[in-house]
């Protein structure tokens, strides 16, 4: 029995003892390490908050530093502890790739939404035409962006299929040109028409001054000429201005007691005229 408590006191000092203070000492690198990495994270905050980056670049960029910094930590723990890393590094480059091969997707989105974050095609409040979908940005995620339409839906598209489509900004300048076509018949005094809708679009709401509406000739038809009412509106008062200048066109031609052009009624060709072409 005495024999035994020996072996064990001998075991006690030669392997528990210093596997113990092994994992003392681990748990005292981690949290010096997690210390550390917090406190470089913060600096790293601050500096990319004074260069006043978009806030879901800052946190993917201090996520991406810290996680870095982190498995370098829990590696050198490992080795610490006598664990061969070699090895252990082996295997995360394989996990590495095998997620890689896995979540292709989700990477291709992943690295659109930081493209999209340090390029700024576009900004939250705006609209845009992209990815088929038009609509106001609500938020520019790392793996998609948040649209909402015109009626009231929600719409999430990725992040790599908008980036890889034309994306059209409508609210980047401050007015934006809309033209409202009004379709006349032969015989109308066009004239008369365009000075009444060039007098009348200023006092409409939301028609700005400057650029000055115009009113022209955009084509002729067979039924006629068409109109082309020009003005320019905030991007944010598009969809309110077209309906007041819709509004301010019908009030123009029913003053002017003008009736909505029909098309040309088809003419039958005789079936002798036809075999004679």
């Amino acid at each position: 029995m005495d024999a035994i408590v020996a072996q064990l006191k001998s075991l006690a000092l030669t392997e528990a003892l210093p596997l113990l203070f092994k994992v003392i000492g681990a748990l005292l690198v981690w949290f010096v390490g997690r210390t550390v990495i917090g406190g470089f994270r913060r600096v790293l905050d601050m500096g990319l908050q004074r260069r006043q980056l978009d806030a879901t670049l800052i946190r993917y960029i201090g996520s991406l530093f810290s996680g870095v910094l982190t498995v370098v930590l829990m590696v050198g723990i490992l080795g610490l502890m006598g664990v061969e890393t070699t090895s252990f590094a082996a295997l995360i480059a394989a996990a590495g790739i095998a997620i890689g091969a896995a979540w292709s997707g989700l990477l291709a989105n992943f690295a659109a939404g930081v493209f999209l974050l340090v390029l700024r095609p576009f900004r939250v409040g705006e609209e845009i035409s992209a990815g088929g979908v038009v609509g106001i940005v609500q938020e520019i995620g790392l793996f998609v962006t948040t649209l909402d339409t015109s009626d009231n839906v929600r719409i999430a598209v990725g992040n790599n299929q908008m980036f890889s489509d034309n994306i059209i900004n409508y609210s980047h300048h401050a007015h934006r040109k809309m033209t409202v076509k009004v379709p006349l018949v032969h015989g109308v005094d066009a004239r008369v028409l365009m000075q009444a809708l060039t007098d009348r679009m200023p006092s409409v709401p939301g028609v700005q001054a400057k650029p000055a509406p115009q009113v022209e000739v955009a084509e002729f038809t067979l039924q006629g000429p068409v109109l082309g009412v020009c003005i320019f509106c905030k991007p944010t008062e598009f969809n309110d201005v077209q309906a007041n200048v819709g509004e301010a066109v019908v009030e123009i031609l029913q003053l002017a007691n003008y009736g909505v052009p029909f098309p040309a009624p088809a003419v039958a060709v005789p079936p002798q005229l036809a075999k004679a072409g």
